[in-house]
């Protein structure tokens, strides 16, 4: 049984949060939060957030023991890209890119 939960659109280049999510790919859950919450990226309170979710969705709704969690695949996909003009010098205009993320956690119960 697997328990799964998702984040779209978060408003974050899907490269930024893979530095994060390379750090607790295939750790147990409760040692993937404290890894989380002392990791200085931007990317770590959205992960951790969706990490709490899932393990919410696998105690509620798949009746799964926390203890016995584990991360089995993690991984940030890139989202729609919004596109914005900044005014250059001379009458140019630059632009600037604002990336989105599509990151996505699956837990299962080792055995």
């Amino acid at each position: 049984m697997e328990a799964i939960a998702k984040l779209k659109y978060a408003r974050i280049s899907a490269r930024k949060v893979k530095i994060v999510i390379d750090l607790i790919r295939g750790k147990q859950a409760d040692e993937a939060l404290a890894i989380l919450r002392y990791t200085p990226k931007a990317a770590s309170p959205l992960v951790e957030k969706l990490l709490k979710s899932a393990i919410a969705n696998a105690e509620n709704n798949h009746g799964l023991n926390r203890e016995k969690l584990y991360i089995k695949q993690i991984y940030a996909n890139q989202g729609p890209t919004g596109k914005r003009v900044r005014p250059a010098p001379r009458g140019r205009a630059y632009r600037v890119r604002k990336r989105t993320s599509h990151i996505t956690v699956v837990l299962e119960e080792k055995e």
